[in-house]
């Protein structure tokens, strides 16, 4: 079997292809794997404004499939004339009324090409910017008009959890048997949550963030600091920079750690971000020095809350695995205090690779292989879903 996935939640246009390896876990082979970053075009916002991110999304989709077909060895092209049939073309004509230059790529593609070697489709639903996810889901429609193909529609955070614990070697990948409960963390710009869950489905969301989600609030301090969008990255550097220097933060420099002593699992980050902002104005101008302070003890604070509620989260579930995921998880330090948190109560830990930890379409491709595994049907019509929870899946 032969998947092509579709990731287009937020401001990275994602497509992959997986061939499906027969064992006894979902594994299988990257055939190929693309991604388009928007971040340049949305830097001059601080961050991701959605209309650009959908208009670009579809300026891009239909390049980078046939990229990917192409690199995979299944782009093959029409030795003849062979014009889409008029009522698949009033299909995609009405599918795509509203995304007329798309219409024009994929007609091409369509008539340029033969079928591919593809048995299903992967693409993300949600949760995620509803125009941004229009632009993947009207895509996967088009391709299900004009191949044939089976669509299967997916959950943006359960890629994530799967990226988190997806074995690698030499391009092949494989979603290890999970027997015992376990805990997924998962921190990104636009979730911070803990979900429970055993062998991959039912899941349960037991805590989630009442306001800013942890990768934003990493933006609005980076903002607030005067530097560049994406900010989670850029209060890294200042972190690690003081660490490396030895810096210490001063009392007078020390932020709140939100909600760590609640009795609930939820997180709240808000507070924080305000609390930055009132420190920037007790000490004045900002020099060099005084970023990296109040970088360090951001991160300081964050990470804090974080292995806090995910330990608070293991020990009321009587879990012993930790599965992270979400693009904040590429953060070192962050990474660094869950690892040593976990090896303190014997708890197994799995992170993901760097280049799965930000939204790619690896992850969606398994996604949608485990949906094929576990008997979900497919759905050759669907709708976005801009904030799908897990516990609904």
């Amino acid at each position: 079997m032969i998947i092509l996935a579709i990731e287009t939640s937020c401001d990275e246009t994602a497509i992959s292809i997986v061939k499906r390896v027969r064992a006894k876990n979902v594994k299988g082979e990257v055939l190929s794997h693309k991604i388009l970053s928007q971040i340049d075009l949305h830097r001059q916002y601080g961050g991701v404004f959605p209309a650009l991110a959908k208009r670009e999304h579809a300026k891009a989709i239909t390049q980078l499939i046939a990229e990917c077909l192409e690199e995979a060895g299944l782009l093959t092209e029409r030795t003849y004339n062979s014009p889409i049939s008029l009522t698949d073309r009033h299909k995609l004509e009405t599918l795509l009324a509203r995304e007329p230059d798309m219409l024009k790529a994929l007609t091409i593609l369509f008539e340029g090409i033969n079928k591919p070697a593809i048995d299903a489709i992967a693409v993300t639903r949600g949760p995620g910017l509803e125009p941004a996810l229009w632009v993947g889901i009207n895509c996967a429609q088009a391709l299900n008009i004009a191949w044939g193909v089976p669509v299967y529609p997916v959950h943006h955070m359960e890629g994530h959890i799967i990226a988190g614990i997806l074995n690698h070697s030499d391009g092949i990948y494989e979603i290890p048997e999970l027997i015992n409960s376990a805990i997924a963390l998962l921190i990104s710009g636009g979730h911070t949550e803990l979900v429970r869950f055993s062998s991959l489905r039912p899941y349960k969301v037991i805590g989630g963030t009442r306001d800013d989600a942890v990768g934003e609030a990493f933006d609005k301090v980076a903002r607030s600091l005067g530097l560049q969008y994406p900010g989670g990255p850029e209060i890294a550097d200042y972190a690690r920079r003081a660490r490396n220097e030895n810096i210490i933060v001063p009392e007078n420099y020390r932020l709140p750690r939100p909600m760590i002593h609640s009795d609930d699992l939820d997180f709240s980050f808000s507070g924080l971000k305000t609390a930055v902002v009132t420190l920037i104005k007790k000490v004045g101008e900002l020099d060099e020095e005084k970023k990296k302070m109040i970088a360090l003890e951001f991160e300081n604070a964050v990470t804090d809350v974080l292995v806090a509620k995910t330990k608070k989260a293991c020990f009321e579930t009587s879990s012993q695995t930790i599965i992270v995921g979400g693009g904040v998880s590429a953060n070192t330090h962050i990474r660094k205090a869950l690892t040593e948190m976990a090896k303190a109560e014997d708890c197994e830990i799995f992170l993901p690779d760097r280049k799965l930890s930000t939204d790619n379409g690896i992850m969606i491709a398994f996604a949608g292989l485990l949906a094929i595994e576990q008997g979900r049907p497919p759905k050759s019509k669907t709708e976005a879903q801009g904030n799908w929870s897990l516990s609904e899946l």
